[in-house]
């Protein structure tokens, strides 16, 4: 697979490859059902902790208020 791409299979692993694509495509569509179902997970909850989307949330909050 890293051929292909032309990346160094030293640096990647198909699981980083896996949690990458999954991560872009829940930022552009914002459908954590589809990724989901992309992954083949069962639950939504276990979907958020592997895209750490409650992190990804919490520290967008933060970054609206400048102490």
């Amino acid at each position: 697979m890293g051929r292909v791409a032309k990346l160094n299979p030293h640096h990647f692993s198909t699981h980083s490859l896996r949690r990458t694509k999954a991560v872009v495509v829940y930022q552009q569509t914002q459908n954590i059902e589809a990724v989901r179902q992309l992954l083949g997970q069962s639950s939504l909850t276990a979907t958020s902790a592997y895209l750490g989307i409650h992190q990804q949330a919490a520290l967008e909050i933060t970054r609206q208020f400048e102490l």
